[in-house]
């Protein structure tokens, strides 16, 4: 079995025009978030094998945010640039080439794609993934290289707002 635990980036600031959108950091309420996400991870046990993050400074900090949080040693974390902005057909094919020594796997990202991806994932409805949203499934697979759309089951979904995971 493998789970896979899609998490995207806290709350990002417009407030500097002069950034590349690639560059935007956390708000203030980005960096209120991400830490509680982290802490409700933390109470769920949940540490994953592998954080995988897009290297878009907001997802990036988000990941290191969490990874402290749930006890992941934030020199393990991974990058790969093909997370950024990435539509769901590129998110599989990332999925797909994870080594299977990695059951658990958090991949932190974008929208649309994330939602999108999620939904096509696990046969779920979910309108928009919330900035610092989790969404997490299970596969019953023995190798992420046979992922596919429509065999995830749903393990939960939470968001800052959130008042009961589901």
């Amino acid at each position: 079995m493998k789970e896979l635990y899609l998490v995207r980036h806290a709350k990002s600031s417009w407030d500097y025009l002069h950034l590349s959108d690639f560059e935007r950091p956390l708000n203030k309420r980005g960096k209120r978030n991400a830490p509680d996400m982290g802490s409700r991870l933390a109470n769920r046990k949940i540490k994953p094998d592998l954080m995988l993050s897009s290297p878009a400074n907001r997802a990036l900090t988000t990941c290191e945010i969490i990874a402290k949080e749930i006890g992941y040693d934030s020199n393990s974390i991974a990058t790969d640039d093909n997370i950024y902005h990435a539509g769901s057909s590129t998110l599989l094919e990332v999925l797909q080439t994870i080594d299977d020594q990695h059951k658990s796997v958090m991949l932190f990202g974008h929208n649309p794609g994330f939602t999108d991806f999620a939904n096509r994932l696990a046969q779920t409805d979910i309108y928009n993934i919330p900035t610092c949203g989790v969404f997490a499934c299970a596969f019953e697979i023995e190798s992420w290289k046979y992922v596919s759309f429509g065999t995830a089951r749903l393990l939960f979904y939470d968001y800052p707002k959130n008042k009961g995971a589901y």
